[in-house]
């Protein structure tokens, strides 16, 4: 007979796809893990996991495996965690993603957010690489993620379209340039990734004729500095949607399709399924960003 804690960390580990990280989500060592995972492959007399410098992974018979006791680990820990609500209400949710999208969308709604969840919130701002790896490695429980997560054991679905506006203050626009030059850009970095993202699927062309005034690494220093009427820059519509609006800013270009960036959802494989919470944290994102 299986040891079921045998199993559980057999089941982390193959959902991480790394010895390390199932013990840091585990809270065991790795030679416990490992211990774990010998015993099992003694007790079932076959190999679970092939070890390489890449990771760990499974055997087809170690995937057939997990295929069948996964659902039923999970079960068993729902059902631990009902006889530990008082911990679980206390324990706060940690969120990561772009702080400007946060600030904007989720911000505002942290205390009905705080009510349909039942749980103290924990915000994380950040580069969706450093979001996802904290992710993986068990330090946020969800993430939403500007770029399409490709890690092992981290699930995503997409939960937004972000599109994109070239911007600038209406003086500017009086400009009508056929030199782009003309019109300085404020830039969220030094090698222009979003306006240089634009000019590719607008114009079909990299923005070298460009000059940049100034660089602000925040998306929101760069909405107030082309308020400001600093220059022009690309910005996603969200942001700027109420100054468009209002006229205190204009799109300097319409193209027939604005480009679009998709942002998804991302969580460690099976925590939607086994944490409620973790799902009402989901369905208010999506209500608050979809």
């Amino acid at each position: 007979m299986a040891d079921l804690t045998h199993l559980r960390t057999f089941v982390t580990v193959h959902r991480t796809g790394s010895l390390t990280e199932a013990a840091n989500l585990l809270g065991i060592s790795q030679p416990t893990v490992s211990a774990h995972i010998q015993a099992l492959e003694a007790s079932f007399g076959f190999a679970l996991f092939v070890r390489g410098r890449s990771g760990t992974s499974p055997t087809a018979k170690g995937s057939e495996l997990a295929r069948n006791v996964a659902g039923h680990i999970d079960a068993l820990d729902d059902i631990a965690a009902l006889s530990a609500v008082e911990s679980t209400e206390s324990r706060a949710l940690h969120l990561g993603g772009p702080a400007e999208l946060l600030s904007v969308t989720v911000v505002p709604a942290l205390g009905e957010i705080r009510t349909a969840v039942d749980a103290p919130l924990r915000l994380t701002f950040g580069l969706a690489d450093d979001l996802l790896e904290s992710l993986r490695t068990g330090a946020l429980d969800v993430v939403v993620s500007a770029v399409r997560p490709r890690i092992a054991g981290i699930a995503a679905t997409p939960l937004y379209d972000e599109e994109f506006v070239l911007v600038g203050a209406p003086e500017w626009a009086r400009e009508r340039p056929a030199d782009w030059s003309t019109i300085p850009v404020v830039a969220y970095a030094e090698n222009l990734p979003i306006i240089r993202r634009y000019w590719r699927s607008v114009f079909r062309r990299r923005p070298d004729e460009l000059r940049t005034t100034a660089v602000i690494p925040d998306l929101r220093g760069v909405r107030i500095a082309v308020l400001a009427g600093l220059g022009m820059s690309v910005l996603p519509e969200y942001l700027v949607a109420d100054d468009l609006a209002s006229g205190a800013l204009v799109p300097l270009h319409a193209p027939p399709v604005a480009p679009l960036n998709t942002g998804y959802l991302a969580t460690r494989s099976g925590d939607l399924a086994r944490s409620p919470r973790l799902r009402v944290l989901a369905e208010e994102l999506r209500r608050l960003i979809g």
